[in-house]
């Protein structure tokens, strides 16, 4: 099936995606959306709160069963002058895909990720631009609070380190994809794609740090992180299995290091939970 763009929506017009250039300054919001008809409108809703001037949002619809799309095509049509793209690319991607074709599209010279189903905190955006001009880091991430499935906190906020190291992350994976943001005039957009295996985003963050690309942290709770039923994180020993991989797969690390990571990874895991 052919890939449909329903278009970059503007005052008065739409542009085709045949004229989709880089622009100084935009940032490109990128959401994968699967079965969200549930949260997809207050996720919409938190990302057009953000106060910065030149915004476009990106979805790509990862063949949802549900009304996601719908939902997603009548909320574009309520709010004319924002700039909202839902691509369909008529195929499984899976969410990396997802993520990927979203960051292709992207005109922005700033690219933010948030997923469906997860929410922003008022003036996020704004606050982690200034930070990342400030610091002259092109991958940033913030703090986030964990929310049950209604949106509502449930008190427990994750702290983030001002920078991490590769070898700090292996044992930390704090960096949490609804927050982060990438400058593409200092991180190569060809570098910042999500790999297919499971564990996507942490892996790709594990590959950026091993290129050289300095990651800051902005230790502010910025994002709400909503744990659905079916989050992935939920299962314990999935997450376990996966990060174990991660280590021995996708990084290649010896045995005995890798021991010594996992239990660095443990540790802080349950402390973010606590």
């Amino acid at each position: 099936m052919a890939m449909i763009v329903r278009g970059l929506q503007t005052p008065g017009r739409i542009i085709d995606k045949s004229f989709i250039l880089y622009v100084v300054n935009m940032i490109s919001v990128v959401v994968p959306v699967y079965n969200l008809e549930k949260y997809i409108t207050e996720t919409l809703d938190s990302i057009l709160a953000q106060d910065v001037s030149d915004m476009e949002i990106v979805l790509v619809d990862d063949m949802s069963k549900d009304s996601s799309v719908s939902i997603i095509k009548e909320y574009s049509a309520s709010h004319p002058d924002a700039r909202i793209r839902l691509i369909e690319p008529g195929t499984k991607l899976k969410a990396c895909g997802a993520r990927n074709l979203g960051i292709r599209e992207a005109r922005g010279r700033y690219i933010a990720f948030l997923d469906g189903d997860d929410l922003w905190v008022k003036d996020k955006l704004k606050k982690q631009m200034a930070f990342m001009e400030k610091n002259g880091c092109g991958f940033s991430f913030t703090g986030y609070e964990f929310a049950d499935e209604t949106g509502a906190p449930m008190g427990k906020k994750v702290r983030v380190p001002l920078n991490i190291s590769y070898r700090q992350a292996l044992k930390n994976t704090t960096i949490f994809t609804s927050t982060v943001i990438f400058d593409t005039d200092i991180v190569k957009k060809d570098d910042i794609v999500f790999p297919d295996i499971l564990s996507e985003d942490t892996a790709l963050w594990f590959r950026l740090l091993r290129l050289g690309y300095r990651a800051c942290g902005l230790d502010e709770n910025l994002t709400m992180y909503r744990r659905t039923a079916n989050s992935l994180s939920a299962d314990k020993s999935d997450s376990a299995r996966r990060i174990w991989n991660l280590y021995r797969k996708s990084e290649g690390l010896p045995v005995l290091y890798s021991a010594w990571c996992f239990i660095g990874w443990g540790f802080n895991a349950v402390r973010r939970r606590l």
